[in-house]
This record gives C-alpha cells, structure tokens and sequence, in this order.
C-alpha cells in the first residue's frame, strides 16, 4: 500500500470499531513528540503522554511538553495534569492511560501514546504486578525513615527486607527504594517478589504497534545540547525559579526532573550558568543513552526508525501506521 493511498482513503474511514493502540517510544529529543503529532493529525488520533515528567503542570519548557500551539492542532492527554507535590508512578499513570485509552475507543479516534518512560510502557502492555494497595501511612513512614537514616543507610535497610529491589537501586533513587520499603513493610513481602508474580493485564484484546526511533548518537546528543539550550533562552531559568518557590520536597520525582538539579544549583549560586547547562546536557546525554538501551532490547519488534524524526520520514511512518490499522479490519 503506497503513501499516496494511506492519504486517499482519509482518516476517518480507519477510525470507526477499532481496538488498536500506537506507542511511539525513544529518547529524549528524537523527535517523538512531532511524529505523534502528525500521525494523529492524519489518523484522527488523540496524543497520550507516557512521559514520566510530562505529567507535571510546573514544568512544560524544561521537560519539552507539546506547546499550547501543539496541543490546539491535535487532541493532547496527559500532560501537565498533576502537581509536582504528587509523586506519579507507573501504576497511577496507567490506570489515567487507561481511560483516555478507553475513551478514544468510544469516539473512533486512535491512541497514540508517546514518551520514553519505558517503566510506563512496560506496565501498560504487559500488565501490573498484582501488589495490594499499600495504606498512605506506610509511604509516610518509609518517607520518615529516609530523612531520619539518609540515602545509604535507608537502602541498607531496604536490603534487609527486599535484596533483590536494595541491589538493583542506587542509594539516590529515593522514590523506588522508599516504594519497596513500604510494600516490603506493609504486605510482608518482597516488592520484587510481588514483581515477579503473573501480571494483571490492563487492556485485554487490545492490539498494540510499536514504532522506535533510534537516532545516531552523535546527531542525537547534538540535538540534545542544542535543545537544552534553547530551553534556558525560552524561560527555562523563570520556570525553575518558580518551581523552587513552591517549596517543595527535593525528594519528589518532579525536583529531580533533567535539568532542574542544575539549574537550581544556578538559583542558588553554587554553580556559574555555563557550568549549569554543560551538567545538564550531560546527564541528559547519560539518560538518552539509557532510552537508547531500553528500547533496543525490549522493543525488539518495533518499527525502527534509525534517525531523528522529521517530515521527509511522513510517508514511511504513514504507511505503517496504515498498515498496522488495515491488518484489524481484514
């Protein structure tokens, strides 16, 4: 089926009945958010946020969110839907997909789920861990016990009742290690056993596609410093500041968002503005190389799309997205 076709048939006739979910994933600043756009332009399709700091209403310009421009042209979901006073997981996200999912199937429109939050993805297609809801008291305690112990000596703890989850997390990664010590505590049992326990499926009977973008890394850690860039020069610093005024808990996912660290460290006079963005840009090259990884290994079946995205790869991503829609009706 030509491109030429994909375009003649409209995209309303591939809408009606289906039960059909598009994931484009990748790394940061590969282009995903501007693929998702044009395939849900062209397929009546509604753009689902499956980025873990998108989620966030303080932060548009340094987690890239879709501009208000973006998100008149296309439906948007998802983004800049919670306080950064909220800590967002895979499980909390899922069950929001889920009925925007649901909702785009009630009025023919196609889902279209972007973002690089693998953990997200992982979860929707394969299910969640049959984990019993953990009372509120047990966050607070786990919480309590971070700020009493400190970083190391809490993961030693979490080691005592949880190895598995204790190895795998480094000691700075506050929100999955409190998360395992309040279900360790709570249930009586490991997180990561739980995690090893038959999943829940979400969506059954829904078909999913997956396109992978997977750019050059050197053109993609260009793209990456000269996007960073233009954040600081768009408001990037005002959004930051605003942010830090609201006081909130640096433990939260949203203070530890690609660039916040060092740009408040700018804020705050511990680091000279050039020094800010150089640190910034590498650790998002670090957490674009880790993308890179994930989708290389679980997404294996993917569409793979070896470069940035741009309007020339239209026709290719169209066709497939065709395709994929067309095999459902046959």
């Amino acid at each position: 089926m030509s491109a030429h076709d994909t375009r003649s048939e409209g995209p309303k006739s591939e809408g009606q009945g289906r039960r059909s979910v598009l994931i484009i994933a990748g790394p940061t600043a590969s282009g995903k958010s501007a693929m998702a756009m044009d395939v849900a332009e062209h397929f009546s399709g509604t753009v689902i946020n499956a980025d873990s700091m998108q989620v966030y209403t303080e932060l548009r310009e340094v987690t890239a969110r879709p501009s208000i421009e973006d998100e008149k042209r296309v439906p948007h979901r998802l983004f800049g839907v919670l306080s950064g006073a909220e800590a967002c997981s895979a499980g909390r996200w899922c069950e929001m997909a889920v009925a925007e999912i649901e909702s785009c199937f009630e009025t023919g429109r196609l889902p279209v789920l972007v973002g690089g939050t693998g953990m997200y993805l992982k979860s929707l297609v394969e299910g969640l861990s049959p984990i019993p809801t953990i009372a509120p008291a047990f966050r607070d305690q786990a919480t309590a016990r971070h700020a009493q112990l400190g970083a190391d000596a809490f993961k030693a703890e979490v080691a005592t009742l949880d190895p598995v989850s204790a190895e795998r997390l480094p000691a700075g990664d506050t929100q999955r290690l409190i998360r395992a010590w309040e279900v360790s505590t709570a249930t009586g049992k490991p997180l990561s056993a739980w995690q090893n326990e038959p999943r829940i499926p979400l969506l059954p009977g829904v078909r999913f596609a997956h396109i992978a973008l997977v750019p050059p890394r050197e053109a993609l850690y260009a793209g990456i410093d000269a996007r960073f860039s233009r954040m600081v020069e768009a408001g990037a610093l005002d959004e930051v500041r605003a942010l830090l005024a609201l006081n909130f808990d640096p433990a939260l996912p949203v203070m530890k968002a690609l660039g916040v660290p060092e740009l408040s460290a700018y804020l705050n006079g511990e680091l000279a503005l050039e020094d800010a963005i150089a640190q910034a840009q590498q650790v998002s090259r670090n957490y674009a190389k880790r993308q890179l990884t994930w989708v290389r290994s679980q997404l294996a079946g993917a569409h793979v799309l070896s470069a940035q995205y741009s309007k020339r790869f239209r026709e290719e991503i169209f066709s497939f997205v065709h395709e994929f829609l067309l095999t459902e009706r046959t």
